[in-house]
């Protein structure tokens, strides 16, 4: 089994550039099913989970072709298939393989896809997708571990409002309802940045989705949507990632390719706890800081503080002089990192959602186990300033969202190597 070996206490200098976004990658590519004409999709990130992604699509009749690795670029165009089942065995991989349930239903009117798996980090129930896709008139059962549904007569447009922010939900639904009959008004939507990379892909194919305020958007059904050419974003948590990196061993490290945009709910978090970084248009230049004062952390849906970063400011406000709090409001079960982080000498002490990360002073190496993706990246992290050599196993998690970390960091000075 693959492993990372860490010797830490290198500085990191020198450029990391941003790649593409995993989790607006993955529904863009189910999107590919709405449509007979091929969409080329650029700055999409080598990862097991894109991987994955293809297989699902090529078991469902498209065709997945890579174009140019150097840049990245996929070409999917879908051929009227007699398959509507996403098998057990892909799906098991990836929770977001549920993304192809809407688009199913809406081309073919029958879909059937197997319950998703993924990282164990909360029960995330594909309820919210069923009962809005029951609004839009499909039906479904539950059979043997596959939610299989049906919408003979097409799907209709109609009112929707989602009990919870959900963006696998959102992009679904979206999906859906871009070639549904008639208009769809959906409210207490996902507003981010990905889920707005699918609604401009969308749109770009042809789909009239309007955003209006308070997370509501306005979708007129469309009888056929046309291909497209479309970038994908840069990975905000990737970005956000490496900028904590910086924080935590950098000097004069430049992080490339980022929506700054995307990344300014944690900047502001970053400049409250006084790190030291500078600005440009499209890039974020790092150094290495000490954290005085402590802070409070909720995560919240976009705009708030991204569930998907907590582990990393973990790591970071664990050297800091003061107690900190992180509230996890988004998923149960997401603070498996803690026992490990604790290991190499964390001192976090967890109180239902809430953690409480006291001052460590300093990181010591360990053997250390990741338990879900970003799990794996905090303890990375943590192995960069820690004396002496950290051995990180179950990597597998980490290559499902972080394309070439080892070959990043390596480039930046550190001393990291992957094992088999």
């Amino acid at each position: 089994m693959q492993k990372i070996v860490i010797n830490g206490g290198n500085f990191l200098q020198g450029k990391i550039n941003v790649s593409g976004s995993k989790n607006a990658s993955l529904p863009i590519m189910a999107a590919s099913i709405l449509t007979d004409e091929t969409l080329e999709l650029e700055n999409v990130p080598d990862l097991v989970d894109v991987h994955t992604m293809s297989q699902v699509l090529s078991s469902l009749g498209v065709s997945v072709v890579s174009q140019n690795e150097s840049k990245n670029n996929l070409s999917l165009t879908y051929s009227d298939s007699d398959s509507v089942i996403a098998e057990y065995d892909l799906v098991r991989k990836m929770r977001a393989s549920i993304l192809v349930l809407g688009p199913l239903l809406a081309r073919t009117r029958h879909a059937s896809v197997s319950l998703p798996g993924g990282c164990a980090i909360g029960a995330r129930p594909v309820d919210l997708h069923i009962n809005a896709l029951t609004k839009l008139g499909a039906s479904f059962e539950l059979e043997s571990g596959y939610i299989k549904c049906n919408a003979p007569n097409g799907l209709i447009g109609n009112k929707i409002n989602f009990d919870k922010v959900s963006v696998g939900a959102t992009e679904n639904i979206v999906m859906a309802a871009s070639l549904a009959r008639g208009e769809s008004e959906i409210t207490n939507i996902a507003l981010e940045p990905e889920v707005m990379d699918l609604i401009s892909c969308l749109n770009k194919m042809g789909a009239k989705i309007e955003l209006g305020d308070n997370r509501n958007i306005l979708i007129e059904g469309v009888d056929r949507l046309k291909g497209t050419v479309h970038s994908i974003i840069p990975d905000r948590i990737e970005a956000i990632t490496y900028i904590i990196a910086g924080a935590l061993i950098g000097k004069n490290l430049e992080i490339t390719n980022i929506n700054i945009e995307h990344v300014s709910n944690v900047l502001e978090i970053l400049n409250e706890l006084s790190i030291n970084f500078a600005m440009k248009e499209s890039s974020i230049t790092v150094e290495q800081s000490s954290i005085s004062d402590g802070i409070t952390i909720d995560t919240m849906e976009y705009p708030g503080f991204p569930t998907d970063v907590q582990a990393q400011m973990m790591v970071l406000l664990s050297l800091g002089k003061s107690v900190s709090k992180i509230s996890e409001n988004i998923f149960e079960n997401r603070f498996m990192h803690v026992p490990e982080l604790n290991r190499m000498g964390a001192n976090i002490e967890v109180n239902g959602k809430t953690a409480v990360i006291n001052p460590c002073h300093e990181f010591i190496s360990a053997q250390v186990m990741a338990t879900d993706l970003r799990a794996s990246v905090s303890l990375i992290l943590a192995g960069l300033v820690a004396k002496g050599t950290t051995t990180l196993n179950r990597i597998y998690h980490l290559d499902r969202g972080y394309e070439k970390i080892e070959e990043k960091l390596l480039t930046c000075g550190a001393d990291i190597q992957r094992l088999t």
